[in-house]
């Protein structure tokens, strides 16, 4: 295993296209619950221990082998915003490109095959990471590290919050992070043999509705 796979892999320049995103951040700025450093820590705690958890556990399941059309499936069944869903298909489409130009592999090329439009973005990372030949507490990570890092970077753009703020807030934020990491590998570990049902499945309803109503502006500086 190369070390180096997964800072490439966790690099924010790899063009995954997860800039364009903003973690729904951007629905946050406007409507208030996000105006400044303190706020941007708490709307990314809630993001880790929520839908980070279910993300996460689902790329760490898939960097164990387990099946990623169940882990697809249980992915759109923990998604219940639409909004999300294509996001996430999005994200997974344009990650799968990068996955395969960068490590080939026939598990990659079977995932694209079934999934044209793109699967679910963890499912693919899991992929990915597998391809790349890290494990499932390295993809655990990534997913979590994008989890909080995308928002932060997003809010340095909506709200102009001085970056040394912004990276502050993601490295107070790392112990939680090492928690939660461990927690979706153990889930992801159960899956293995439970099945995909065994998986966190924790919910974050404002993320869902603001998704929603981002999906209908007009005018977006993010796509999600």
């Amino acid at each position: 295993m190369s070390r180096a796979a997964l800072l490439v892999l966790a690099d924010g320049r790899f063009p995954a296209g997860g800039h364009a995103h903003s973690g729904g951040a951007e629905a946050a700025v406007k409507a208030g619950r996000i105006t400044g450093a303190a706020d941007l820590e708490e709307f990314c705690r809630g993001r880790l221990h929520t839908a980070g958890l279910v993300s996460a556990s689902l790329a760490a399941a898939a960097a164990l082998g387990v099946d990623p059309v169940e882990l697809d499936g249980a992915a759109d069944a923990r998604t219940p915003s639409p909004a999300l869903r294509i996001a996430a298909r999005k994200l997974g489409r344009q990650l799968m490109r990068a996955g395969r130009a960068t490590w080939p592999s026939a598990e990659l090329d079977a995932l694209a095959g079934r999934f044209p439009k793109g699967a679910h973005q963890p499912v693919v990372l899991g992929v990915v990471a597998r391809a790349a030949g890290l494990g499932a507490d390295d993809a655990a990570y990534c997913s979590l590290y994008e989890c909080v890092s995308g928002p932060a970077s997003a809010v340095v753009r909506l709200l102009s919050l001085d970056p040394f703020d912004a990276t502050g807030v993601l490295a107070g934020l790392a112990p939680e992070l090492d928690v939660v990491a461990q927690r979706a590998v153990e889930g992801a570990r159960c899956a293995v043999e439970g099945g995909v049902g065994v998986l966190p499945a924790g919910g974050a309803p404002l993320l869902e509705i603001g998704a929603e109503a981002h999906a209908a502006w007009a005018v977006r500086l993010f796509a999600s």
